[in-house]
């Protein structure tokens, strides 16, 4: 068996017929049934997997440096940024929330030229290099509006990651596969948190004066550094989409990768066509996806659900100062951020394991969300500093409900592609208004408590339970009304939404 498997994976391939063959003579490219053993399909499937789960690895480490770049200013206030840029009154938290203003306006238009361009490897790294470039610029800053400038720019160039990374994985993997892999993606928040405090405490403890500048301007420096180094390193690791892809794959993988993604969308891709030439002569008609995407109900409840999520999770941010509340110096309180994200980034891909598995999402969105509400209530209830430092573990465990509902979101608006490439960024592009709003929920006038805080946190992961919930029962009416239409036409089942 290990001898057949490696014939499948090399070059000779190239000259052997197909295992699946495509029927371009209607115009549609559809796809015939698989042509091999169903053995045969297994073995080249998990080779396929294989390879790509092996390339997409590098995406976990640049959405650890995404959010290492984007969040490095709250370790930065712990050593000093504050008063050397002669912040006052609310600058602190207006630099924060500047970021996502301009990750607010580029992510749909960045989705919408990435499935135009078709080469992520190409376009996510260098964008990779400007935000590293605009990263080691800012540790040259010297005042509030040259900090205010470059936080923008930064969130502009920024906002091309995240919802691409999610594009290029929807791309590639089948729905059962999906929560696992945006939960390993996602994790780049969780480990950001964790071993961005570490790298943060080392910086800002050993670099005070080195060649003349300031600790946390040596924290910008190196890190943007870093940055670059990666991007470019990972031009020559990550994949381009499934149609488009060069030599890794054989063309046996490469015909397998397009028939799964046909296959777990039940070929309903077809079914737009029409649709896409009524769009076409009205309104926005240069961009069916778009038309799509804005015209779809569930795109907006999603981006306002997600948009509460992100408010409720808005403590991110703030982690330092909140971790500063138990009475220890800088350099252990970034120490005591590592283990509550170490903790979440286990309970997350434990609980988007199961959701895959059991093939249900909204459940464990709202059990993971509720944790997170009872660390706020813990927090809020006394000053004690175990009882504080417990719910930390909790609130930073509900990040896990968070990535649920990215693979629930990418599953729900997900055909046809162009709508997909527009739903995501225009889902993740909303939900940013509300880490604009976070910022300056969690001013240092209302600590050491921050009850205030705490309390609009509950209130949005309440609402936010509420509304994954409703979601929950017009999707389940929705799979209904698709039971009893193939039970008329005696059809075959096709498509079903993830509840």
């Amino acid at each position: 068996m290990a001898r057949n498997q490696v014939a499948l994976e090399t070059p000779e391939t190239e000259d052997q017929p197909l295992l699946t063959t495509f029927n371009l003579s209607d115009g549609n490219e559809g796809l015939h049934d698989w042509a091999g053993s169903s053995e045969e399909r297994k073995r080249l499937e998990q080779s396929l997997l294989r390879k790509l789960d092996r390339r997409m690895s590098i995406l976990v480490l640049i959405y650890i440096l995404n959010y290492m770049d984007r969040n490095n200013t709250s370790a930065a206030r712990l050593r000093g940024f504050e008063e050397d840029l002669h912040l006052e009154g609310a600058q602190f938290a207006t630099i924060l929330s500047i970021l996502h203003i301009g990750y607010i306006l580029m992510q749909v238009p960045s989705n919408m030229f990435l499935n135009y361009f078709g080469k992520p490897s190409k376009y996510l790294p260098w964008c990779m290099i400007v935000w590293g470039g605009l990263s080691v610029w800012t540790g040259f800053v010297t005042n509030y509006f040259g900090a205010l400038c470059i936080r923008f720019l930064l969130g502009f160039v920024e906002a091309a990651f995240f919802p691409g990374a999610l594009f290029l994985l929807a791309k590639w993997y089948k729905r059962n596969e999906l929560s696992e892999r945006t939960a390993l993606l996602t994790c780049g928040i969780l480990l950001s948190n964790a071993f961005g405090s570490l790298v943060a405490s080392g910086i800002l403890d050993f670099m005070e004066g080195f060649l003349g500048f300031r600790a946390w301007r040596w924290l910008f420096f190196v890190e943007g550094m870093i940055t670059i180094l990666v991007a470019i390193w990972s031009m020559y690791i990550l994949p381009d989409f499934p149609e488009n892809c060069s030599n890794w794959l054989t063309p046996s993988e490469k015909a397998l990768a397009m028939q799964r993604m046909a296959e777990d969308s039940g070929h309903i891709d077809i079914e737009y066509d029409s649709t896409e030439d009524v769009i076409s002569k009205g309104f926005l008609g240069r961009w069916p996806g778009l038309q799509l995407a804005v015209t779809d109900w569930k795109v907006w409840w999603l981006a306002l659900t997600l948009l509460c999520i992100v408010t409720s999770l808005s403590f991110g941010a703030y982690f330092p100062t909140l971790s500063a509340t138990l009475g220890y110096g800088p350099t252990v309180t970034l120490l005591l951020c590592v283990p509550p994200w170490l903790f979440a980034t286990g309970t997350s891909l434990v609980l988007s394991r199961h959701s895959d598995s059991a093939g249900e999402r909204s459940k464990h969105i709202a059990s993971s969300l509720f944790i997170g509400i009872v660390g706020f209530f813990l927090a809020m209830s006394t000053m004690n500093t175990s009882i504080r430092y417990i719910s930390l573990f909790l609130m930073a465990q509900s990040y896990g409900g968070f990535i649920c509902f990215l693979a629930w979101a990418s599953g729900s608006a997900s055909h046809p592609p162009a709508k997909r490439a527009v739903a995501l960024a225009l889902i993740n592009c909303i939900s940013q208004l509300g880490n604009v709003a976070g910022s300056y929920i969690w001013p240092l006038s209302w600590g050491p408590t921050y009850n205030t805080s705490y309390t609009i946190c509950i209130f949005m992961g309440a609402l936010s339970i509420a509304m994954c919930l409703i979601f929950r029962i017009h999707l389940a009416w929705l799979n209904h009304e698709a039971d009893e239409s193939e039970g008329e036409r005696g059809s075959g089942k096709g498509y079903r939404y993830m509840l």
